[in-house]
């Protein structure tokens, strides 16, 4: 008999050992270490899924100037948000893994791009996890078009991709990749090693026959993607499909993207007839009230190509701990405390004894250091219970030594918040814009005390 080889997995880096071990050696995770059995290789048959589309491409040298870059033009999925995140389009050829919590709307809104693309070119939904009737009742309840969509329900890769060929759709759904197996490897569905031969299968398929494909996966409990690391290797564009269970809002991110900008958002609202995208997202989380209450504030951020105005709200209280909390909803809770610590030295504010709770207005999180000086504005505001103007709107990195930094894009920031009506701006001294935005008083400052001498 033919010994079976194994092979052990980190599940959160991808990382490969030889035994099992508690500790991952190289991202010091704990527990993440699977085992899972390494296919043998044989010979296929001529008749296998495989070798079928396999020998339809051969394999030749060429330089990049003879590729022919025309017949690989994107095309749309019928939303602009969904596009944007994208980069564009969805790139033929493409495989893309589209994650998100249950309930998201993740096969809701490929079931919406589907029968939009089946009215103009050949497409397959295949559903593994539900049946051909749980999907017509869907797509009935959201009053799509039905009467061109292709679907299917089978879970095994090699079937799938057999009859692909007969189709031969121009974009397919994999709904999901974790109840996908292959009948050569020996382990059950959603397992590591299943996981990551099926998607590597449907990749190559992917590649050598020019079809998109969308893969649905599923999320742990903390948000990430579950599965091998290595799953986000072989595809081309990894987004995720985030909403929380008590708003109607669903904001789509790319963390990556072969074929366009990394970290563009895309903003969706749930709806009876499923998801309708929102074109101007500041508006939404601008929804404020008529009364200004202090330790509230508006900053512009950057997501992926475009500005987005969001709110930022600071309570900071006398604490009753010996060891006064630090709570942030949005934003990292490092970046608070260094922020703080800036606060102390250079800004004359004690808050040692104080607990500080920080949240942005939205369910947003907000990666960048554009959210610094707003963030501490708004903390002084809380502390000294002074409301700020509603049309004032601020940005700008703050320092350890208590300077101000420019951050990109100070222009078209500027733009968007006078788009929304706001008439007053500090900002760093670098991203004092050359032409005069009419409407907009606009304050350069170069550190932080001058930024609370012209608010406080």
């Amino acid at each position: 008999m033919v010994k079976k080889k194994t092979a052990f997995v980190c599940n959160d880096c991808g990382a490969e050992f030889a035994r099992w071990q508690g500790q991952c050696s190289e991202c010091r995770a704990w527990n993440t270490i699977t085992e899972f059995r390494v296919p043998s290789v044989k010979a296929a048959p001529k008749s296998s899924a495989m070798s079928g589309y396999a020998g339809m491409v051969e394999a030749t040298v060429q330089t990049l100037d003879e590729v022919n870059l025309e017949s690989l033009p994107r095309f749309t999925t019928g939303f602009k948000e969904f596009d944007r995140v994208l980069g564009g389009g969805v790139v033929p050829g493409s495989a893309i893994l589209i994650g998100g919590s249950p309930g998201a709307g993740k096969s809701t809104v490929l079931l919406q791009t589907m029968c939009m693309l089946a009215e103009s070119m050949n497409t397959l939904y295949v559903t593994g996890e539900e049946s051909l009737q749980q999907v017509a009742m869907r797509a009935h309840r959201l009053g799509l078009p039905t009467n061109k969509l292709r679907t299917l329900a089978e879970t095994n890769v090699e079937t799938i991709c057999q009859l692909a060929l007969k189709e031969k759709p121009s974009i397919m759904v994999i709904d999901s990749i974790q109840v996908m197996h292959m009948s050569d490897v020996q382990s059950a569905p959603g397992s590591v090693s299943q996981v990551r031969e099926s998607a590597a299968y449907l990749t190559r398929f992917a590649k050598q026959n020019q079809v998109a494909i969308f893969m649905v996966g599923h999320v742990t409990k903390d948000g990430s993607l579950a599965g091998p690391k290595v799953l986000e290797h072989c595809i081309d564009c990894s987004i995720l499909l985030e909403g929380s269970s008590d708003s109607r809002f669903r904001t789509l991110r790319g963390n990556k993207n072969r074929f366009g900008a990394v970290n563009e958002l895309g903003v969706f609202a749930m709806t009876g007839q499923g998801l309708k995208e929102v074109s101007n997202p500041s508006a939404i989380f601008l929804n404020r009230g008529e009364e200004q209450t202090p330790g509230s504030l508006v900053m512009v951020i950057w997501e992926g190509t475009r500005p987005l105005l969001v709110e930022v709200q600071a309570l900071v209280d006398y604490s009753q701990l010996a060891n006064p909390r630090r709570v942030t909803v949005g934003l990292e809770q490092n970046r608070l405390a260094m922020l703080l610590a800036v606060l102390h030295r250079h800004g004359g504010l004690q808050v040692a004894d104080q607990d500080v709770f920080v949240n942005v207005v939205g369910g947003v999180k907000v990666s960048e250091t554009s959210a610094d000086l707003a963030l501490i504005t708004a903390l002084v505001s809380s502390f000294k219970n002074y409301a700020l103007d509603r049309e004032l709107v601020v940005f700008g990195e703050v320092g350890l030594g208590g300077e101000i930094r420019p951050v990109p894009s100070g222009q078209e920031r500027l733009k968007e918040a006078a788009k929304h009506g706001f008439k007053r701006a500090i900002v760093p001294s670098a991203n004092k814009p050359k032409e005069i935005i009419e409407g907009m008083e606009i304050i350069a400052v170069n550190c932080l005390s001058d930024a609370l001498e012209a608010l406080f």
